[in-house]
């Protein structure tokens, strides 16, 4: 008898140390796992503390992901535009390459909002010239207030590099004043004569209004005559219709050191409606050639 109740006091003793252990055991708090709802590479608790959204990979819907903002781009992941410049982060970032965290990544003084979605220009080059005419994309927008996209602004033929060049307006299109060979009239004369008639005098008064507004031309005289009588006799009859061409100029308000003169004799090339007495009228003629003194033409 006294050997079995050891027994079971001993089995008794033993039960109470395993429910012991297995009560110890089961007292202490489980660890959960960690969690990233979104898969963004922050935890949802990271995410909720800086206030962003633990279910959206891209809480300010930028293009670029919570975690790629603060790990890698140092951006505002509740602003999808971190340097206020127009343009969202992740278009800088994965369209542009410029600074998502500075306004004006060339330092050109042009945002690069401005330069990408405004002007056109290049927001990576601080001394970039869009239309290759010779003046930076700033210095035409800022200074110039010229189309950087456009090298001939005004559309006058010179380029806004060579208008600067020349101390002329490059937005406007009437400076320089540019004479053609087209814009000068010619005149004729009567058979045998080197007076101006009426109607040659009306022609020659265009063409000194024309040269009194293009200050930078020079004029040249060159007299013909028709094919009637001999080369000597005509080449001193050519030269007195260039003076007589030079002398209406100069009369007129013409600097004479803007004009030169040259008696040619015989036109070139005979007038097929010549006549043995009369010759052609149209070889009996005067052309005014204007000369720039620009230091470009333009490109027509």
């Amino acid at each position: 008898m006294k050997r079995q109740l050891h027994f079971l006091v001993l089995a008794l003793f033993l039960s109470a140390g395993v429910l012991t252990q297995v009560g110890c055991s089961s007292s202490e708090p489980a660890i959960p796992p960690v969690m990233d709802s979104d898969g963004d590479g922050l935890n949802d608790a990271d995410e909720i503390a800086r206030g962003l959204d633990p279910n959206s990979a891209d809480s300010d819907g930028d293009g670029v992901s919570d975690a790629d903002e603060i790990n890698i781009y140092n951006t505002d992941p509740l602003s999808n535009d971190s340097d206020n410049d127009g343009l969202t982060d992740g278009d800088e970032v994965n369209s542009y390459k410029t600074d998502p965290n500075k306004a004006d990544t060339d330092d050109d003084g042009l945002s690069d909002g401005d330069e990408v979605n405004k002007y056109k220009t290049d927001p990576l080059s601080a001394d970039g010239d869009a239309d290759n005419d010779g003046v930076s994309d700033v210095d035409e927008i800022m200074t110039h207030m010229t189309d950087p996209n456009n090298a001939d602004s005004d559309g006058d033929g010179f380029t806004d590099g060579q208008e600067l060049d020349m101390g002329t307006n490059p937005t406007n299109g009437s400076d320089p004043v540019f004479i053609s060979m087209d814009d000068f009239n010619t005149i004729t004369f009567a058979f045998d004569r080197s007076q101006i008639r009426d109607n040659a005098a009306a022609d020659l008064a265009e063409n000194v209004e024309l040269l009194t507004n293009a200050p930078a031309f020079r004029v040249r005289v060159d007299a013909y005559t028709d094919h009637v009588g001999g080369d000597q006799y005509n080449l001193r009859l050519s030269l007195r219709r260039a003076k007589a061409v030079v002398d209406f100029y100069v009369a007129n308000g013409i600097a004479a050191d803007r004009i030169e003169s040259q008696g040619l004799g015989k036109a070139p090339v005979p007038c097929m409606d010549s006549t043995p007495e009369k010759g052609c009228e149209a070889n009996r003629r005067a052309e005014s050639h204007p000369i720039s003194t620009l230091k470009y033409s333009p490109k027509m």
